[in-house]
């Protein structure tokens, strides 16, 4: 469930993402990394409403790992996509790479100075990464659960993909 703002929530315990079934691809790799990115985001937001002092430090350290961590689920998603032959494989990947690139620009922006308003960005963080794993990852389990129904892939081969 996406949060509309945290107002009234204690900073050390404040959510902005929590995560749910709606969520859920039914691929346990992918699962336990898209609960990794809720975490992050989660980190990232009690840092814009901890105040100044948390922007200058925590919240520098938590975009870090979080572009680290977005760039490696991507690649292991990616990967996976690729090993089952999902026919929207090429679309899937635009899709990541365009949110990379928002983040790295964004990330750039506020190194440079320039106006820079992290709460607005863990809000589009948020809608952007939360809304494509509740659409376009979703699409993709289905075509799991689908191939797994007709008999042309296994929990054990997904599970031996190389990731």
């Amino acid at each position: 469930m996406i949060k509309k703002d945290g107002i009234g929530q204690n900073a050390q315990t404040a959510e902005i993402v929590v995560w749910g079934h709606t969520y859920e691809t039914g691929i346990p790799l992918i699962d336990f990394q898209h609960k990794e990115l809720v975490s992050l985001t989660n980190h990232l937001y009690r840092a814009c409403i901890m105040g100044e002092d948390a922007l200058q430090t925590v919240f520098k350290e938590a975009m870090g790992r979080m572009v680290d961590y977005v760039r490696f689920h991507f690649t292991a998603e990616l990967k996976l996509l690729e090993a089952i032959h999902y026919p929207e494989f090429p679309n899937h990947k635009k899709m990541h790479e365009t949110l990379v690139g928002n983040i790295l620009e964004a990330v750039k922006e506020q190194k440079e100075g320039k106006k820079f308003v992290p709460n607005n960005f863990v809000r589009t963080l948020r809608d952007w990464v939360f809304g494509h794993i509740a659409i376009e990852d979703r699409k993709y389990s289905l075509y799991v659960a689908k191939q797994k129904r007709l008999g042309l892939l296994t929990d054990q081969q997904i599970n031996s993909i190389k990731v």
